[in-house]
């Protein structure tokens, strides 16, 4: 099996000057030793200082403490339930410490038709690379999508000499409709859109509020995993449906194969996080919960105001400087269970 995508060395941690984007802990134990989180398994032990993660995806055959959840609540730590090298989502929590600026950021975009146009087509430039379309409508941009699709389905199916007749797929169940080219690009599309919700769970934006996509608790899901399809799901369909290899299991084991092998998880926290906040911009990251203003934004909060003045220009004024989010990522892998030898003095 592939490498995980992000791997690093976990011992590198302690010499992180900024948070590491994301930790993956699979077939470990997971508990607390002060202000750290340590991580057990039959291979290593690894020693991980709570305040450096932004985000912890557990992975299979992991079990957690309640004293190491609380650390990376308390921490501001984003906690992910994941499949395998992350290809499903299953849960995820945040702490009550968590900065909430990635999120106003979002929202402040989506709510505003001249920023989330300008969001929208940034994104379909991702995909048109070297084409202008800073003054394309949505209409426009949706038919030269549409356009783009036509062209790679033919081009993919003469590659393979798998037949293609068209696009077809049941809303809620990925598997259940079309021919194999299509139940398997549908699976892998699910796979995808696992990988990416936990990526944006992880960041502190939110599922729900899309820039193309609307009305559903994953639009954002479905604009960012829309980004990486005709690179990764659309080409592996046609691939596996050549090869006979028509069931769901081989669309999830080939994409998370394929993604371990180009480190993708990175390239969407990178994208996610330039679509959001690009170059030459700031927003606000308050470190610690405020109040809302009408008139200054927002006031300090754990203040009793009746003692205080309250005209706005002697109110308080929190640092609002954005966080830095180093973009390392680190592995935490135990030995595959049937290969574990018993520690000494002990049978199997």
């Amino acid at each position: 099996m592939a490498d995980i995508w992000w791997k690093a060395d976990p011992h590198d941690l302690h010499r992180l000057t900024d948070r590491v984007s994301s930790v993956y802990i699979e077939r470990s134990h997971i508990d607390r030793e002060d202000n750290a989180v340590l991580v057990i398994n039959r291979r290593e032990n690894v020693r991980i200082p709570a305040a450096m993660i932004a985000v912890v995806l557990l992975g299979p055959g992991t079990r957690v403490t309640h004293g190491a959840i609380r650390l990376l609540a308390d921490s501001g730590t984003a906690v992910c339930w994941v499949g395998e090298q992350g290809v499903r989502l299953y849960a995820a929590g945040l702490g009550p410490s968590r900065s909430s600026g990635l999120l106003h950021r979002q929202a402040w975009l989506v709510t505003r038709p001249k920023e989330r146009l300008n969001v929208a087509r940034a994104m379909y430039a991702m995909r048109f690379p070297g084409e202008d379309v800073t003054k394309a409508t949505m209409q426009q941009l949706r038919g030269k999508e549409g356009t783009r699709f036509k062209k790679l389905y033919q081009e993919h199916s003469r590659r393979t000499g798998v037949p293609w007749n068209g696009r077809v797929y049941k809303t809620g169940d990925a598997f259940a409709a079309g021919d194999d080219v299509n139940r398997l690009f549908s699976a892998a599309n699910t796979a995808l859109y696992g990988i990416c919700h936990a990526v944006i769970v992880g960041l502190g934006a939110s599922p729900g509020l899309g820039f193309v996509h609307t009305g559903s608790a994953i639009s954002f899901i479905l604009d960012v995993a829309d980004l990486y399809k005709a690179e990764y799901t659309l080409p592996l369909a046609f691939d596996l449906a050549a090869q006979g290899l028509a069931e769901e299991r081989d669309a999830r084991v080939a994409l998370r194969d394929r993604i371990a092998d180009t480190k993708l998880l990175s390239r969407i926290v990178t994208d996610v996080k330039a679509l959001l906040n690009p170059p030459g911009t700031d927003f606000d990251t308050p470190e610690t919960s405020a109040l809302w203003d009408e008139h200054v934004g927002t006031v300090a909060a754990g203040t009793n105001w009746s003692a205080q003045d309250t005209h706005p220009a002697t109110r308080s004024h929190l640092d609002l400087s954005p966080a830095a989010l180093g973009e390392q990522h680190v592995a935490i892998v135990g030995p595959e269970f049937e290969d574990q030898a018993p520690p000494q003095g002990q049978q199997r």
